[in-house]
């Protein structure tokens, strides 16, 4: 039975999930992730890709650098695209909640709970599961923006690099999803942003407070100093949002 020629809600959504978290540069019918999503939800491997670049066309960030999808495709993209913007944290969730069904297995199976000695049944383990889908998520996706590359450094071990929220996670729930509320960072420089020794302006700019300058020596100084006033690698969609950096600069970084 040949598969419909329209794709329906599901079809769009773990397509934009794919869309999130492989940079946009693989966009292609012939990238692993491409071809495995094709064969889960039963597309050729060209409409997956095809569909992925449908979703680029609606990318502010890949618009203000002149950089484009495909110019037409379906009001679907449009719903989607515009339900997670509105909606990251659930979004996000029912995304790997569809990928995980068309795959067979269940979404608690995508996420390592080993480091919890008991979680009790029931609305409980539904919200560690939760947390750490959307976590895993929220990874995936700043990762893929970045290129697996420190927004400072450029280091390019993926092992070593941290989706750093910039907004924390405890003070905004509604943005705790939202890519635009994140920076790839490595462990060490993830560490002092979230402890406002470091900070990233609106303009993009590397800041360094004086507490850190003063506890840094000839040894820690090169780790540190060398970035002072650099603009950061900017990701190649989901650019840090302005407001999110302003809040992080005033109400985090120690002057």
């Amino acid at each position: 039975m040949p598969h419909s020629p329209n794709w329906t809600r599901e079809e769009h959504i773990v397509a934009f999930n794919l869309y999130c978290k492989i940079p946009f540069t693989k966009i292609n019918e012939n990238y692993p992730p491409v071809i495995e999503l094709a064969k889960i939800i039963g597309r050729s491997k060209g409409s997956v890709s095809r569909k992925l670049a449908n979703f680029a066309r609606l990318d502010p960030a890949l618009r203000a650098r002149n950089v484009s999808g495909l110019t037409h495709g379906a009001k679907g993209e449009e719903i989607v695209w515009n339900e997670f913007h509105g909606n990251w944290d659930e979004l996000a969730y029912e995304s790997e909640l569809i990928l995980a069904k068309y795959k067979g297995i269940s979404v608690e199976s995508t996420v390592d709970l080993s480091d919890l000695v008991e979680i009790k049944e029931g609305k409980e383990r539904e919200s560690v599961v939760k947390t750490r889908v959307n976590q895993n998520f929220f990874r995936d996706t700043i990762l893929a923006s970045y290129n697996q590359t420190c927004c400072i450094t450029g280091i390019q071990i993926p092992r070593l690099l941290i989706a750093s929220h910039i907004i924390p996670w405890a003070k905004n729930k509604k943005e705790r999803m939202n890519p635009q509320n994140g920076l790839c960072l490595n462990a060490l420089h993830d560490k002092a942003y979230d402890k406002g020794l470091i900070t990233v302006t609106p303009d993009y700019k590397i800041k360094i407070s004086a507490e850190l300058k003063a506890s840094l020596n000839k040894e820690t100084d090169k780790f540190f100093l060398p970035y002072e006033n650099n603009l950061i690698l900017l990701p190649n969609r989901f650019a840090p949002d302005k407001e999110f950096l302003e809040y992080h600069s005033r109400n985090i970084f120690i002057f």
